[in-house]
């Protein structure tokens, strides 16, 4: 019986899932990236040039940036400049009774402006940032180690969140989108 009930079970739910698939065109549902490489969000972040960032945190973010951007370049050349701030931070969260540092976490923030090169107008101003826990090892090296790891992934988390946002205000503000704004 209860083989019968949990083979039942999935059957249900995936059919149920499959009945409820047509309300979703109702809700206004669209893929991010309708169109592909010549839909409206691939054209606009094709366009994006990223000026440099100033840090170690800063060539990795731009680089991030690049190598995601740059599989959808278009190549009619820039009609957006993407200027990122990064603010880096590192803070012992776990202290022994003796004073030494146990844990760290380290905080990667960005403020990002999005500017129109034509018309030199703000078309989007956001922040984007994550933040990792650090284990202190004994060994230094272990620990600088293990904060450079944290960097890089911090850098492509909010690498990711910026062209998320950018892709995202692209769809909502169709003048972003052909290039008007």
């Amino acid at each position: 019986m209860t083989r019968l009930i949990a083979r039942t079970v999935p059957h249900r739910a995936a059919l149920l899932l499959l009945a409820l698939t047509p309300l979703l065109a109702g809700c206004g549902l669209r893929p991010l990236y309708a169109g592909g490489t010549s839909g409206a969000v691939a054209r606009t972040l094709g366009s994006v040039e990223i000026a440099p960032i100033e840090g170690k945190g800063g060539w990795l973010v731009r680089n991030a940036l690049h190598d995601r951007l740059a599989a959808i370049s278009g190549g009619n050349g820039p009609h957006y400049r993407l200027v990122v701030k990064l603010d880096d931070e590192i803070m012992g969260i776990g202290v022994r009774p003796d004073d030494a540092v146990t844990r760290e976490r380290r905080t990667l923030r960005a403020r990002y402006q999005l500017f129109d090169v034509a018309t030199g107008a703000v078309v989007m101003d956001a922040t984007a940032g994550s933040d990792v826990g650090i284990d202190v090892a004994s060994s230094e090296y272990a620990t600088i180690a293990a904060e450079d790891t944290a960097l890089e992934r911090l850098s492509q988390i909010v690498a990711d969140q910026i062209i998320t946002h950018m892709a995202r205000k692209v769809t909502a503000d169709p003048a972003v989108a052909s290039g008007t704004r």
